[in-house]
């Protein structure tokens, strides 16, 4: 597996890959389809701080993972989205794409990441703890497009 900063050939797969999850539902924000161009703000990002890694396996991206500043002024402070391919054994990409991010976190000058997870979705709030991410707050009764509340744990990590 190669992790690697991500580009506009990658496009096509992060949208199906993401969309396919949207799809499904249950463990995204997400509710709607994303088209090609919201991937615009990661990809051709104006400043340092905002990126995409993929995840790539036999010249296919299996995962992806960003990282743009919070809202300011903590821009100290990074958010984090992480989403793997649901098809096949996707084992470890997790792990070996948060090892890149969190370098270049670091290299970036952030000095916390934020991950926000529905409160229904039990493998993301696992995925973060296993790299370290600490309960840090709740959104309580987020609904849903359908009006469905879901909380949304916020969960830090410190890079200091």
């Amino acid at each position: 597996m190669k992790i690697r900063l991500g580009n506009q050939d990658d496009v096509s797969q992060l949208v199906d890959i993401l969309n396919e999850i949207i799809t499904i539902g249950g463990t995204t924000a997400y509710q709607k389809p994303v088209s090609a161009s919201y991937f615009d703000r990661l990809l051709d990002a104006p400043d340092s701080k905002t990126f995409l890694h993929v995840a790539e396996r036999d010249g296919c991206v299996a995962g992806f993972q960003w990282i743009e500043p919070l809202d300011p002024p903590d821009d100290h402070i990074a958010g984090i989205a992480t989403f793997a391919k649901v098809s096949g054994v996707q084992r470890g990409i997790g792990s070996a794409l948060f090892a890149r991010t969190r370098t270049a976190c670091r290299a970036a000058g952030f000095t916390e990441i934020n991950a926000t997870i529905r409160g229904d979705n039990t493998g993301g709030l696992a995925y973060y703890s296993k790299m370290g991410f600490e309960d840090h707050s709740v959104s309580a009764n987020i609904p849903l497009d359908d009006g469905t509340p879901v909380d949304r744990i916020h969960k830090r990590l410190d890079l200091t």
